[in-house]
């Protein structure tokens, strides 16, 4: 590879020769009218928080073309028309083997023009069958796209498709006529090989079959999405150390990831399921970068965040730990409105989203432990059936910070709480949540 990228380094210096002497992109002794077309490396990001291929590397520098594959001639010639992929489509006709999956959301894809489609189409299918040094559409640079597109259009590409797990980055190579890019050929950056994807593919799709196998059988849109949120808790810990961490195959095999691997996890699911979800960029109120979902149920859209509904990821995050064993899963996240993510998260503003403000999904609005004010007989139903269901936590939440404190002093200051368990049933622990103004309750015998 490093002779490879000395041709490139040589071909771009003789190019440009060519172009001071003023000869052109038909050759050493064709006339040409206009500037001359000039063979130009770039290099190019990874997915949301993936890495970037390294500069030096022959993925920072452009994928180059092989021998006889739409190699610019020394010339300057650029990859005629039939010479590869059909103009149209930019892509291989009849890939052999593509990992995209039918099921996938497309709700970054649905927010770009037409014309931005055509190119998402063409990586789409290029990033899919693990392509490489691709024309995508010429027809998108004559309608005015450029290369300042590229990354945005593989961005929603990777936002709507969690099954391309192997893919890291890209790069591509464009082809210019004074300051008129002509042509762009586009490549793939993976994290392994194809047949290891392949394998790697095989191993996701037989867990997530034993995940959907447990379903609940006609569930809601709402039994499903927190049928996916309680499994994934419970199957996943939050680990910063995590490999494969940015993908779901961390998830699925490895059962230890991030939070890009719980959204995309969740993606995954969801999409299986036949329920709209789209990946969430953004930052939380501690500055990190964050990821995490939207899902439309019965018609309207709720925001989801899989990783703060594990209690393994408050660890991990610095929170004191209790001297008792938190519940393993917190529902503040499971279907919320716009208003209440953003007492703690941010929006990356690099796809418009819709304003959130359904509450009928919610998840204590279902449960029936959403308090208006502090009501013992809907308390004691919930103890109840928590009872019933062999639980030993109960969480509730409040519309208002008034009815928030009223359930607070009473249950803790009056110790009411005991009111709801039967005798000698141990101690009692709880953990409160000021900016989504509920409580957890949970019995203890440590």
């Amino acid at each position: 590879m490093e002779t490879g990228r000395q041709i490139r380094i040589f071909l771009s210096a003789f190019l440009l020769s060519l172009a001071l002497c003023g000869c052109g992109e038909e050759g050493l002794m064709g006339e040409i009218s206009g500037a001359d077309t000039i063979a130009t490396a770039e290099a190019s990001g990874g997915n949301e928080q993936g890495k970037s291929p390294e500069p030096g590397t022959p993925e920072a520098e452009g994928a180059e073309p092989k021998d006889g594959e739409g190699e610019p001639e020394a010339e300057g010639a650029e990859p005629k028309d039939g010479e590869g992929e059909p103009e149209a489509e930019g892509v291989e006709e009849e890939p052999a083997y593509s990992f995209l999956a039918e099921e996938a959301s497309v709700y970054a894809y649905n927010s770009l023009t037409e014309t931005e489609r055509i190119w998402y189409r063409d990586m789409e299918e290029i990033l899919g069958t693990f392509g490489t040094e691709q024309k995508i559409s010429r027809a998108c640079l004559e309608s005015g796209l450029d290369d300042s597109d590229v990354d945005r259009i593989f961005q929603c590409v990777l936002n709507d498709h969690p099954e391309l797990f192997y893919v890291e980055g890209y790069s591509y190579v464009k082809y210019t006529r004074g300051s008129r890019i002509t042509s762009i050929l586009f490549s793939g950056s993976y994290t392994m090989d194809f047949d290891t994807a392949v394998e790697r593919r095989a191993q996701i799709e037989a867990a997530a079959e034993e995940i959907l196998a447990g379903a609940p059988e006609d569930a809601s849109d709402y039994e499903k999405v927190k049928y996916v949120y309680e499994t994934l808790i419970r199957n996943t810990e939050y680990r910063l150390d995590a490999p494969d961490n940015q993908n779901i195959y961390s998830v699925f095999i490895n059962h230890t990831s991030v939070c890009q691997g719980y959204a995309k996890a969740t993606q995954y699911l969801l999409d299986r399921l036949g329920i709209e979800c789209a990946l969430v960029l953004g930052t939380v109120d501690t500055g990190e970068v964050h990821a995490w979902n939207l899902v439309k149920l019965d018609g309207s859209y709720y925001y989801v965040d899989t990783t703060w509904g594990d209690a393994s990821y408050q660890i991990s995050g610095g929170e004191e730990a209790s001297d008792y064993a938190m519940p393993e899963i917190n529902y503040d996240y499971l279907c919320v409105t716009t208003a209440e993510l953003l007492r703690t998260h941010a929006l990356d503003g690099q796809l418009p989203m819709p304003v959130c403000d359904a509450t009928e999904d919610n998840y204590y609005v279902q449960e029936g432990a959403l308090f208006l004010n502090y009501d013992r007989e809907q308390m004691q139903n919930l103890f109840v059936r928590a009872a019933e269901q062999g639980r030993t936590d109960v969480t509730v939440k409040c519309t208002d910070f008034a009815g928030y404190q009223e359930i607070l002093s009473a249950m803790i200051d009056g110790q009411e709480i005991f009111d709801y368990l039967p005798e000698n049933d141990g101690r009692v622990a709880y953990a409160q949540n000021d900016d989504q103004l509920s409580l957890t309750f949970w019995v203890t015998n440590e």
